[in-house]
């Protein structure tokens, strides 16, 4: 048991700007071992982002307490996978080969690719959750477990990238080499079984087993994005797991809307 909370406190360290307690002690060989609880991670940051959607919206407005909702998932993370999203961006807009795609997501400016494409996938999400808020008029029970599973299940997409696909960068230096360490099946199952939990409770909240359709765009979206990197690059980097957490969730918020617009 105190193996597995040092792995989960090994990967909210990792992962988010929470820190842990003091005796977990961060060992890089633990932090592979650990991608399995990404998606429960995925859970603490739906939970924060709901509760300041509930806030926001209370103390003024269900629009502002939105933005609110989305800056605090952020700062949680610490912009962690909206980094790689724009760094994605900016190397594959801008590079043309292997070596020049990796150069450029390696460096810490952003550009005008990564700018634009952070941009717009943010104002993708706000308008999603917005409709989504009306659809479900405003029943916060229901967007709290929306944004859980979202959170979730985008976070169990960059799990089955790392166990099925290989690394692209050979520096030992990267600080995403410990992440992308082959990870057990064990791992895997842990992920999906957090996963699958949210998904239950919302499908449950909503009256529809439809819901778990919903799953289907971002395991199809993250198939073919590991595909297109693994054609370019031969593998995956960090950049490119938050990129696919990224439009994995957005692609859970566009099912979930069209879903609920035909039943």
């Amino acid at each position: 048991m105190r193996l597995q909370l040092t792995l989960f406190f090994t990967a909210l360290q990792f992962y988010t700007r929470i820190p842990a307690p003091r005796w977990v002690h961060y060992k890089q060989e633990n932090l592979s071992r650990a991608t399995g609880f990404l998606p429960l991670i995925g859970w603490l940051v739906g939970i924060i982002s709901g509760l300041s959607w509930l806030g926001g919206a209370y103390v003024t407005n269900i629009s502002i307490g939105l933005v609110l909702s989305m800056i605090a998932s952020i700062f949680t993370t610490g912009a962690f996978h909206e980094d790689g999203f724009a760094d994605v961006c900016d190397g594959f807009g801008g590079g043309w080969t292997r070596d020049k795609i990796l150069e450029i997501m390696k460096d810490s400016r952003v550009g005008t690719y990564g700018s634009v494409g952070l941009m717009m996938m943010l104002a993708l999400k706000f308008l999603l959750l917005i409709n989504l808020a009306a659809q479900w008029k405003n029943d916060f029970l229901a967007l709290t477990l929306i944004l859980i599973t979202a959170h979730a299940l985008s976070r169990l997409m960059p799990v089955f990238v790392i166990f099925t696909k290989p690394y692209a960068r050979e520096d030992q230096h990267s600080k995403a080499k410990p992440v992308a360490q082959k990870i057990s099946r064990s791992s895997l199952v842990t992920g999906s079984v957090i996963t699958l939990i949210p998904l239950i409770c919302l499908a449950w909240t909503c009256h529809t087993p439809f819901i778990f359709t919903c799953c289907i765009l971002p395991a199809v979206t993250a198939y073919l994005l590991s595909r297109y990197f693994v054609k370019w690059i031969r593998g995956y980097t960090g950049d490119c797991l938050g990129a696919i957490q990224q439009v994995s969730e957005v692609s859970f918020y566009l099912s979930l809307t069209a879903l609920w617009k035909y039943i």
